[in-house]
This record gives structure tokens, sequence and C-alpha cells, in this order.
């Protein structure tokens, strides 16, 4: 069993609830099953579900003497689920997380995740990846968790919408984008949707923006704090622009929406455009959009990067049992599981001997090929990219300017002074 390298206890972790701790270690029963308890984030829709449970079945009929306890959470109630028990005995075996140094860079450089080198070995796992999965196992300089997905994120379009408005081609660069979101609102029509009740829904919209004015590699100084927000004038033309899309492109009464609400417009034709992910087309499709009127491009930064998140599944350093998670990782990421995912839900494989089959594709699902195959890089949503607390402040901010409570020029600064008081 592997000798576990990290520290086992997460820095600011919180006290840890009853209800959590009850429900989260592995354990073994008399007959000697060993039950793994893996924690992810809730499927959405009926297609995802029968992924999941596909490939829960698939793993438990070939490995009969391991169960997997399957706990599910939506977005924020994961996050906090993990921020609250990793690196305690109330961790599960297993947990999902997005990869990304602002969630879970912290959960690994805090030790809260198992170092897999010695399972990298023995099951060769280095060559089931390609290049960008192991970048997210390997960037904090372990072997942190596997692959579990590569998103993509772009504007979705309503064609018939930019039709009427006279557009006839999505637009390929930010001027172009803006004077499309004119010629929408010329016709009466909503250029686009975001829910206001979550920070990170309309923080799409502002990170691409921010990567737009500032190029890549301003962009990620910024989100590392190693660029001063106060002083870079691409700053203020960000918060600048972000501001006249919140008060003149945006769903009215956006504040008051969640996510779901807003997208409920986007499937309902009532505004134009929204920024969502590659596995937003099977949401598209289980709320009966008809896909072949939808179009997807890349917000167009000028960068030629996929704006989007890598996401891993990891052991917990404090799982017992964590050669039986190592075997359910295995199979997780092995062909047939990956298969299963691709036709189901359309997801991307991340095993590199699985290639995208078109076949299980619709019109929408191919318009991603291009988008993911061509892309020149890849940027994080900047609350995976930023700290927790970086993240925090940043919202903060992107809700003041948003709501007309900051002055756009101010922003940088603001931003700013929060990093230099840490």
């Amino acid at each position: 069993m592997m000798r576990m390298t990290r520290m086992l206890a997460l820095a600011g972790v919180a006290v840890v609830s009853l209800g959590l701790a009850a429900c989260s270690a592995g354990s073994q029963s008399e007959d000697g099953r060993v039950t793994l308890t893996y924690w992810k984030l809730a499927d959405t829709n009926d297609a995802s579900k029968q992924a999941s449970q596909e490939i829960i079945d698939g793993f438990e009929k070939e490995h009969p003497e391991i169960k997997i306890d399957v706990q599910e959470r939506a977005t924020d109630a994961h996050k906090e689920a993990l921020r609250t028990s990793l690196g305690t005995s109330a961790a599960p075996d297993v947990y999902w997380s997005w990869a990304g140094p602002g969630i879970g860079g912290e959960y690994v450089q805090g030790g809260a995740s198992l170092d897999l080198k010695e399972y990298y070995d023995e099951y060769d796992w280095s060559e089931r990846f390609s290049d960008v999965g192991m970048a997210s196992v390997r960037q904090y300089g372990g072997y942190d968790g596997v692959p579990n997905g590569q998103a993509g994120a772009a504007v979705f379009y309503n064609k018939d919408l930019f039709a009427q408005a006279g557009i006839s081609e999505p637009p390929t660069t930010y001027d172009e984008l803006v004077q499309d979101a004119e010629k929408l609102v010329a016709a009466g029509i909503t250029p686009i949707e975001f829910g206001g009740t979550v920070n990170w829904h309309l923080m799409r919209l502002l990170d691409n923006i921010l990567m737009t004015q500032c190029g890549p590699e301003t962009f990620r100084a910024l989100i590392t704090a190693e660029a001063d927000w106060a002083e870079e004038s691409c700053v203020d033309d960000t918060f600048e622009e972000f501001h006249t899309w919140t008060q003149d492109y945006l769903t009215p009464g956006w504040a008051s929406l969640s996510d779901s609400e807003a997208n409920a417009l986007f499937f309902q034709g009532e505004a134009a455009m929204v920024i969502e992910g590659n596995w937003f087309d099977n949401v598209l499709r289980s709320n009966e959009v008809d896909t072949s009127n939808i179009g997807v491009f890349l917000f167009p930064t000028g960068t030629g990067e996929l704006y989007g998140d890598t996401s891993n599944v990891y052991i917990s350093a404090t799982s017992e049992h964590p050669d039986e998670a190592a075997l359910f990782l295995d199979y997780l990421t092995s062909e047939e599981p990956q298969q299963i995912s691709q036709r189901l839900v359309g997801a991307r494989p991340i095993n590199v001997n699985v290639a995208v089959d078109e076949s299980t594709q619709d019109s929408l699902d191919k318009q991603w090929n291009p988008l993911f195959d061509e892309a020149t890089g890849l940027y994080y949503f900047n609350d995976q990219g930023m700290t927790l607390a970086m993240t925090t402040e940043y919202w903060r901010i992107q809700n003041l300017v948003a709501t007309d409570e900051l002055d756009p020029s101010k922003a940088g600064a603001e931003l700013q002074k929060f990093i230099d008081n840490q």
C-alpha cells in the first residue's frame, strides 16, 4: 500500500459537521467487501445519470469485492463539502474536483491528495493520457489524481435570433461581437444572458474580456498576482468594457436570476447568446431545444486559446483503501467507460486510445471538435486559476462594477489593494 507522502492537514479546514463525518469514510464489511466513498458533482440530466450508473455498475460487476458509495452534490455544495472534509477522517476515499490552482490545487498543496506515482508506474497511466491531461496531474510537482475531463467554454448562439438581427456569421473579432450585440439590441433582442445570484456565471464574461484586453501573458500574470492590477492599463479597459456589457447587453433583471433561470431564457429563444461549456450540449437536448438552430464560437479574444478547465479524480490522502481506489481510477479511465460517456453524454474521451466518434455526435457536438483541436492553449476559469481569497474579492468587485456601485476605472486598484494586504 502506498506510503502517504504529503501532509494530511489542510490549512484553514473548518470544523467538520457530524453529517459529513457520518457518511464519508470508506469501510470493509464482515464478508471482506470494501466500500469506497466517491464524491462527485450531481448529474443534472438523464443521459449523464445513465452514463454514471452504467460505469459504476460495470466496475462493480468486474470487481464484486468492491462497492462504490456515490455521494453527489450541486456545484457550491460540493466545493464546500470538500473544503471542510479533505485532510480529515471525514474525507471520502475518492473525489472529483476541478484541477486548477484555485480549487483542486489548494487541496493538493494542502496535502489532501495522495501522490499516485506508484500507481502511474503500476498501471502505465502516463501512456493513457494526453499532454494536457498529464499537465493537470503534474502541475503541482507530484502525480495528483487522474484526468477526468477537459471542458471548453464558448459562446452559444441562437441562429434564428442572429438572422433576425441581420447577422449572417458569428463574429471573429471582439469589435464584431460588440457590433453584433448592438444589432441585437436594435432588433429588440436581448444579446446575452447570465444569472447574477451565482458569481461564477457572470464571471465568464469578465474572464473573457480580461483575456481579450490583456492577452495571455499579462492575463496569467494578473490572476497569479505577479502583475499589478492597478498598473496595467488593460485592466481599466477590461472593467470599462465589462461595465458596458452589464448595462447595455444583459438580460433585464439578471442580478436576481440563478444560472438555471437565466439559461431558461436561452432555451426559450428570449436571449441570443450565453457563455457555457461543451457539457451544455446535453443540457440543451434535455430541455428539448432544437440544437440544429444553435451554433457555438470561441469568445473572440484574438489569442486562439480555449477557455475552460480540466478536472481530475483524486484519492484522498486519508483513504484506508488506496489500492482499491486506484483500481477504481484505472477502470474510470479505461476504454469502455470512456466510450460509455462519449456515447451517452457526448464527453470527449480523456483516454488517448479512444477516438472521438462523430457518429455519436449531433450537429452541435461536432462544432466543438475544431475548437478543441485547433486551440493554441487553455486558459482557466478564473475561480480555478486564482486562490480562493482572491476569487472572492474578484467576484465582489465584479458585482460592484456590474451593478454600477464601483467606477470601472477604480476596480483594478481596489483588487490590487486587497492583494497587497494579504
